[in-house]
């Protein structure tokens, strides 16, 4: 159906089945045309290159990236080049002189649960963990953690990378967080561009973070973060973006006193490439050209699983079967399906064999799909295992 608009990456690939949308998905045509464009302005405007970005190419993204997740203001969207950068400035709001508490869960992609491990060698910083499992608890379970002290800092995944499960409720938990000075991240990067996000509700309260190497079909180079308005949060890794709208309030060496700027730039960095802002604005535009928004790219998504868990019933395989599957509920369930069997790693080889490429994490193997997906692709899977 959607085909036609990914002929460079399908054509590069004519033989092999892609069910990795969720870790690395193909990009459409129009982004590169988008890479071209980017060198080209390089070119064009040489040392005004950086005005033109700024008052052309970075609104547009904004304005795009606030329309899909629900907020209200495009100053509220910062970006970077991945997502780590942005809760590396979040964690550098908090005052390393004293005791730090964390709470997060067993779930987070390597970038956040890498980071607080190390961060808990410290002697002042601790970690609470809250299991994603079973899931139908968890939002009960979380809120009631968050609830049970004032922490410092809470994080947790939107929908969590290793089950594809969507958090219900976010609402609900932001709510029985009990201190207003708490720090409230959500990592939303397995969430926007599949799942229908809105956060209109809470974006004053936290701090949503996103990318578009997943679903938001942009590649590397084009993550963000949303800042609830108001924000007076100063974080000690900060770059000279973060005061962009006046440099001149940059201190004096022997001075204290670091402006930051009133809205999202405050956690900005440095400079950076600009072509994965190019590459997001032109997928973004060529969605809605084509009047596919989150919920009908869902719905499509949504259909190609359930013919998936139709055809997977009827094969009976000895490893891609109800027993594995970790959420079959597809109304609480992200953009792919997670199979969990402690010989998923060597299934994942044998697929990678057969010209079917999937992605393992230890002993779960992720299917995942997007809008270049059409039925055949998955009666050509479930032919290729031969039943």
């Amino acid at each position: 159906m959607f085909q036609e608009h990914y002929s460079h990456f399908l054509g590069a690939h004519p033989n092999l089945l892609h069910f990795a949308a969720h870790s690395h998905h193909f990009w459409p045509d129009v982004s590169r045309a988008a890479q071209i464009q980017c060198w080209d302005d390089a070119a064009r405007f040489a040392d005004e290159k950086w005005a033109y970005i700024f008052d052309q190419i970075l609104p547009r993204a904004q304005t795009h990236v606030a329309r899909s997740i629900g907020v209200s203001e495009d100053r509220q969207i910062c970006f970077a080049p991945n997502t780590h950068e942005l809760l590396l400035r979040l964690i550098s709001c908090l005052s390393p002189e004293r005791p730090i508490n964390v709470l997060t869960t067993d779930s987070e992609f390597h970038s956040c649960s890498r980071q607080l491990a190390r961060l808990e060698e410290r002697s002042n910083f601790s970690v609470q963990r809250v299991s994603s499992q079973p899931f139908e608890t968890f939002s009960a379970r979380f809120s009631d953690a968050a609830a049970s002290t004032d922490f410092d800092m809470i994080y947790l995944s939107h929908v969590f990378y290793n089950s594809g499960y969507v958090v219900q409720d976010l609402p609900g938990i932001v709510s029985a967080v009990k201190s207003s000075d708490t720090i409230i991240a959500i990592d939303g990067y397995h969430a926007v561009g599949a799942v229908p996000v809105d956060i209109s509700a809470i974006q004053d309260r936290v701090f949503y973070l996103g990318g578009g190497y997943k679903y938001l079909q942009a590649g590397e180079g084009a993550c963000f973060m949303s800042v609830p308005r108001k924000c007076s949060l100063r974080p000690e890794s900060t770059g000279w973006f973060a005061t962009f709208s006046n440099l001149k309030t940059i201190p004096a060496s022997g001075e204290h006193s670091v402006a930051y700027s009133d809205d999202a730039f405050r956690f900005w960095g440095a400079t950076f490439d600009p072509c994965g802002l190019y590459r997001f604005n032109a997928v973004q535009e060529l969605l809605k050209r084509l009047d596919l928004t989150p919920q009908k790219a869902h719905h499509y998504v949504q259909g190609l699983q359930s013919y998936f868990l139709e055809q997977m019933d009827k094969a009976n395989h000895k490893y891609i079967n109800r027993q594995n599957l970790l959420n079959s509920q597809l109304e609480t369930q992200g953009h792919f399906l997670t199979f969990r069997f402690p010989e998923a790693s060597e299934f994942f080889i044998e697929l990678r064999r057969l010209d079917i490429l999937t992605d393992v994490r230890d002993d779960r193997l992720r299917f995942g799909f997007g809008l270049y997906q059409v039925k055949d692709s998955i009666d050509e899977l479930f032919s290729r295992l031969g039943n």
